[in-house]
């Protein structure tokens, strides 16, 4: 079904470029160009008045919807990785959340639209994030607390994925869109998106579709790091060594080298499809509209074994009538005896409300809300027909907000309800039924003088309630809150401070875990007694951007946390009421509570010259990004990024462009306990394009591209991934496909 749909899609893709609305636009009408949107673009993401990213304090940023397709990968956390401050979990390619300043799950908080995605990912790495950005128009990336605007969960950030599925402002022409496909080397992969809007009076309607479907991945060299084979070996001599089988000990060694996995990584398979639709009416200073989402996925969980010598199949041409079960008995076949390829079927269907008004009563501005309610539920099968553990995620978010002005002060006060419930059946269930409801209100207010000082402040409080249904419930009352300063200059500087506290309540997982996680091959014990989590941190940020193209910021933080949540290796009891550190043939790991600190910054540098050496403008861009840790009882947290140091330079000669970049990550040897040191690596992509545009083909960002991930085939392995010790990322990749607007 998966192929069926995405050779429909391509073939869509073809079709537009062929047809009459995808004939050349005139220059004049094309829209902003994705460089000035890098240079400095309006956030929506905040609270009160739109921003641009240029005035704001905090590290803000938008990744075009340009900037995605040339990024895109098969998860979230993947594609955005390249991005200042931002990391990956990696879960191979398929379930990967973001890191942002070396936070992750909760404290990082994806949403779609403004509101959160409601789904299971933030309670396990292999679980996937309910939006790739696949389709998506832009992704925003706040880093750091932004509690006043989504409470204490965003105590790491915030991921905003906007797709424009409602629209606020009617397009400038009554038919518009986009498609686009690719093929990827790596994984034999194809990918591919159509979306198109549709514009009749007041009313827009909008429709997308895409569909993924990537075979396993190409690595270069052994699944499991050199570190880890080392040590599996001295262990193995050792016991080689107490049980004095001398001569048997070199035939067994070899036919473990024979049996490591190696050159492609198994079951790290990826399909996915989603459809998704919106109807919106725009008046005269007011709109409203809905918008529902359809998505489905299914994926391999690697890194469970690399004694395996079967890999993963698949038959993409299914007859149509074939069950689902049927597919999947197909699609993942079994290897050796008693050994299984476990992956996760996920659905879920999401519904939308959004409205927003012009107001002229009293200090009140303007008026905004949206509704959100989604059901999710994920399968993981540990063989084909098998069903294992079950999660299902639903519930429903809802924010109101209120633009004031008082005389020169604008801002805004609002009020945000959140409902939902976690589930888990399966005799691998790690966590039982978890009803979470939390209430939070805020008030934002700033004011800017006209020789360029400015201050922003605003406050938060929020009720959170987790009733489990073994463990009972705990309550928190949460407050937040911050302050900050600035000054900008016409000369292009621009400096500014602020100071949050920020405080979090534990998630489903921190308290009540209690069960063997095969997936990231632990045995997980919550503590319900964990108290919040306070974050009190201090940022400064300087930049400044001239009128020679040149530009240049840095942003330095420091947080100091009270009662940090983490989950290190422990002691449990077992069903015998003895303490141990293994159940289950697995090690102990258990959510502690310890006062920590971070400290970190973003440093970027940007240059554009137009009319440049051999006749092409060019843009050059730099940064940097750091964080470490200390907790206060000594060592390290675990799963921090190193330090990363990424360039690109671009050349666009209007017919052609091209492109290189190049990442270089430093070693990470300040590791948490029970972690492996990570080596570090160099990367280089090339790029470049054809713009069809410039053919008379389509609008503005019609091209077809032909890209080089990883060109020397570097081995990569995130220090903030859980399996980075048994699954690397993708090795080269050739990419080549087209990207049509319309």
């Amino acid at each position: 079904m998966t192929s069926r749909i995405l050779r429909r899609t391509l073939a869509a893709t073809l079709l537009v470029g062929a047809s009459p609305l995808a004939i050349a636009q005139n220059a004049d009408t094309a829209p902003t160009t994705e460089t000035s949107e890098r240079l400095s673009t309006v956030i929506v993401s905040g609270v009160g008045p739109q921003r641009e990213t240029d005035e704001m304090i905090g590290n803000a940023s938008a990744v075009s919807r340009g900037e995605i397709v040339e990024r895109l990968q098969a998860s979230l956390g993947n594609t955005l990785d390249s991005e200042p401050g931002v990391s990956t979990t990696h879960f191979g390619q398929a379930a990967s959340r973001p890191v942002l300043r070396g936070l992750g799950a909760e404290r990082v908080l994806v949403l779609t639209n403004g509101i959160g995605v409601i789904d299971a990912s933030a309670a396990s790495p292999d679980h996937q994030v309910a939006g790739d950005g696949i389709d998506a128009e832009k992704i925003e990336i706040l880093r750091g607390p932004a509690a006043l605007a989504y409470g204490g969960q965003a105590i790491g950030g915030v991921v905003n994925v906007i797709d424009g599925l409602i629209v606020e402002d009617l397009p400038e022409e009554p038919v518009s869109g986009e498609a686009y496909g690719a093929y990827n080397s790596v994984n034999e992969g194809q990918e591919g998106a159509i979306k198109g809007r549709f514009t009749t009076g007041p009313f827009v309607l909008s429709l997308s579709a895409s569909a993924r479907d990537f075979e396993n991945y190409d690595i270069p060299g052994f699944a499991e790091s050199s570190r880890l084979r080392a040590l599996e070996a001295l262990e193995g001599d050792d016991h080689h060594d107490e049980e004095e089988h001398d001569e048997d000990e070199d035939h067994d060694h070899e036919e473990h080298e024979d049996e490591e996995v190696r050159d492609t990584l198994e079951n790290s398979f990826v399909e996915t499809e989603s459809f998704a639709g919106g109807l919106s009416w725009v008046g005269d200073g007011a709109f409203a509209g809905i918008a529902v989402r359809r998505q489905t996925s299914s994926y391999g969980l690697p890194g469970h074994s690399h004694a395996h010598e079967h890999e993963h199949e698949e038959d993409h041409d299914h007859e149509e009538g074939e069950d689902h079960d049927e597919d999947h008995d197909e699609e993942h076949e079994e290897g050796e005896e008693g050994e299984e390829n476990p992956f996760i079927d996920l659905e879920q269907t999401r519904y939308d409300f959004r409205a927003g008004a012009d107001l002229n009563v009293g200090p009140f501005t303007r008026i905004a809300g949206n509704i959100s309610i989604a059901d999710y539920e994920h399968t993981e099968f540990e063989a084909p027909g098998e069903p294992g553990t079950k999660y299902e995620s639903d519930g429903a978010e809802g924010r109101v907000e209120l633009g004031t002005g008082f005389g020169d002060w604008e801002g805004a006060v609002g009020v945000q309800i959140l409902d939902k419930t976690l589930d888990a059946f399966g005799d691998e269930a790690f966590i039982t039924k978890t009803d979470t409801m939390s209430t939070g209100v805020f008030l934002y207010q700033t004011r800017e003088w006209t020789n360029g000082f400015g201050v922003e402040g605003g406050l938060r409080y929020d009720s959170t309630e987790l009733d489990n249904i073994v463990a009972g419930s705990r309550e928190y009352d949460l407050f937040s809150g911050s302050f900050g300063v600035h000054q900008h200059w016409e000369n292009g500087w621009f400096v500014g401070g602020q100071v949050s506290l920020t405080e979090r309540a534990p998630n489903e997982s921190e308290l009540f875990a209690d069960g063997a996680h095969l997936a990231t091959e632990q045995y997980e014990v919550g503590d319900n007694t964990l108290d919040k989590e306070r974050g009190l941190n201090l940022e400064g940020t300087i930049r400044w951007r001239g009128d020679t193209g040149f530009g240049f910021g840095a942003n330095l933080f420091h947080t100091e946390f009270d009662g940090f949540i983490y989950l290190t290796p422990g002691l449990a009891f077992d069903d015998d009421g003895d303490l141990v550190d293994e159940i289950d043939e697995l090690p102990v790991y258990l959510f502690v509570q310890e006062d920590t600190s971070f400290t970190g910054g973003e440093i970027y540098v940007d240059y554009v010259l137009a009319g440049g050496p051999l006749g092409a403008d060019w843009r050059a861009e730099a940064n940097v990004d750091f964080v470490s840790s200390d907790i206060d009882d000594g060592g390290n947290v675990p799963l921090l990024p190193p330090t990363t140091f990424n360039a690109s330079l671009d050349g666009d000669w209007g017919l052609w462009k091209a492109g290189a970049s190049v990442t270089v990550a430093a070693d990470q040897d300040d590791t948490g306990v029970g972690e492996l040191p990570t080596d570090g690596y160099t990367t280089l992509d090339l790029r470049g394009a054809l713009s069809l545009a410039d053919l008379g083909v389509g609008r503005e960002g019609t091209e077809f591209f032909l890209e080089a991930r990883n060109i020397t085939d570097e081995e990569v392995r995130y220090a903030t991934s859980v399996l980075k010790d048994t699954v690397p990322a993708p090795g080269r990749n050739f990419r080549g496909g087209v990207r049509i607007v319309f």
